[in-house]
């Protein structure tokens, strides 16, 4: 691919001018990262986006977390209100500190870019309490486990311990995957890059296996999924998932 066609590729992407490459590493990824991977046309932009931001911030990457998140917000792909959707169940699968660290970010991010454009930096709303769902705890725990079963296709475990009882069951899926600020099928995109990231097989196999039996993901889908999340979190970890969706639909297949 001609220098020029790279070069604003990378443009499109980050929403900034390419930097000038001096080693192997920056050849490789504005040709092949932006010059290749980005502009493949098997998912739309923003999906990509979901993917990236996972995956740097679970890589505690300080300056690709701080070039993606502007990136994503400065582009329009992205609203606030989903980059901080985005934080939220990014906490719930990569952990309540990274997602810190990110939502820190976004917020500088945004800022600057108010900035840049000379708008008012106003500060954010409190949210309202009626966002935080069922109030009754046996409604919400038998919400929780219905959203379990749409999610994960199986029923939901036994809410025996802790973690299924006040985590899986009625914070997970009792809140975070039925909050309306992101789809479905966005938190799948989000989800799989958090858990391949994660080295976790139990979930990748889970949510791998439920991204492409419920439609959500299709198959061509997962694989380009499988190959930007491979450009960011590496090839290693990349292959699992490759291998986890290969054998998920070819299940299904059989």
């Amino acid at each position: 691919m001609a220098i020029a066609t790279t070069d604003q590729a990378f443009r499109e992407v980050m929403t900034v001018d390419p930097p000038e490459p001096t080693t192997p590493f920056d050849l490789a990824r504005r040709d092949f990262v932006y010059g290749h991977v980005w502009r493949r046309p098997g998912l739309e932009r923003r999906e990509r986006r979901l993917v990236t931001l996972a995956c740097v911030a679970a890589a505690d990457s300080p300056h690709p977390i701080e070039e993606h998140a502007y990136a994503a917000l400065n582009s329009g792909d992205l609203t606030l209100a989903e980059m901080l959707e985005l934080v939220l169940h990014f906490a719930v699968y990569c952990g309540w500190p990274k997602a810190s660290h990110l939502e820190g970010v976004i917020r500088a991010q945004w800022t600057r870019i108010r900035q840049e454009r000379g708008e008012e930096i106003a500060p954010w709303p409190v949210l309202d309490n009626g966002t935080l769902g069922l109030a009754d705890w046996d409604a919400r725990l038998a919400r929780g486990a219905q959203e379990f079963a749409e999610v994960n296709l199986i029923g939901a475990p036994a809410a025996d311990t802790p973690y299924s009882h006040a985590g899986i069951i009625n914070y997970v899926f009792g809140h975070v995957w039925q909050r309306p600020g992101l789809s479905r099928r966005d938190r799948r995109f989000i989800t799989v890059a958090c858990v391949g990231v994660s080295d976790a097989p139990m979930p990748i196999m889970a949510h791998v296996g439920s991204a492409l039996h419920s439609g959500d993901i299709s198959k061509a889908e997962m694989d380009e999924l499988i190959l930007h999340f491979s450009a960011y979190s590496g090839f290693a970890k990349g292959d699992a998932l490759r291998r986890t969706a290969d054998e998920a639909w070819n299940r299904s297949e059989s």
